[in-house]
């Protein structure tokens, strides 16, 4: 497969989630957020360069943080006021030579080696790959006064990380910044590709309040209790 570039954007401020510090920083297992994201990545990707992205005011303090702990090899670069400047900015930091890019949440830790090598393949065959999973509630849709059920058959969440072609993200990212771009996928297909969509997981949820902090804790115990379990005795 051919070589694959990271980028991680962390560039919440983590308003939802409380707390003194963002969600990325806060740890996760004994190990901050952010750098079990990347140590997903690191496994499922070995060698892959790997570009964090995050808001110049948090720069020194990951720096100081990482120090304390065991975090794989990254590059760090400054992120912008959008998600859109930040992955532009992430793009700029990654060296020339990655055939695909993968782009993902500083906040979605759990992240399976499976899931990540299954997206990459994808985005090998088809160009675009992005992971999804079906919806288990109901759904309707409001103008603010009335309503009407939606057919969840029909939707799918989304996930990352979505991988690219190299050639493909960045000639998408070269487009001028719009509201809408709330994703890659949505950049890329605006820019008149289409999206392929592949398998996800419901363990690699996205940490955005205390809940899923607690949900994310309970599925990393399990995760690990599981891999203990699968150790040969001695």
């Amino acid at each position: 497969m051919e070589r694959v570039g990271v980028i991680i954007v962390a560039g919440g401020a983590g308003t939802r989630f409380g707390g003194r510090i963002p969600k990325q920083f806060a740890l996760l297992g004994g190990e901050p957020v952010l750098a079990r994201t990347i140590g997903s990545f690191a496994k499922a990707l070995p060698g892959a360069p790997i570009v964090v992205v995050l808001p110049a005011a948090h720069i020194e303090f990951w720096h100081n943080l990482c120090a304390r702990f065991d975090v794989a090899p990254h590059t760090v670069a400054e992120g912008g006021e959008e998600r859109f400047f930040s992955v532009r900015n992430g793009l700029a930091a990654l060296p020339d030579d990655v055939g695909l890019i993968a782009v993902q949440d500083g906040v979605r830790p759990l992240a399976s080696s499976k899931l990540i090598r299954r997206t990459a393949a994808a985005a090998a065959e088809h160009g675009t790959a992005v992971p999804v999973v079906e919806p288990a509630d109901s759904y309707r849709q409001t103008d603010g006064t009335v309503s009407h059920a939606v057919d969840r058959r029909r939707l799918r969440i989304v996930q990352t990380p979505q991988i690219f072609r190299a050639g493909l993200l960045r000639e998408a990212y070269g487009a001028d910044y719009r509201p809408e771009f709330t994703d890659d996928a949505s950049v890329v297909e605006t820019a008149g590709h289409s999206i392929c969509l592949c398998d996800g997981e419901r363990q690699n949820l996205k940490i955005t309040t205390p809940e899923d902090f607690a949900v994310a804790e309970t599925l990393l115990a399990a995760r690990e209790e599981n891999a203990y379990e699968r150790l040969p005795e001695k």
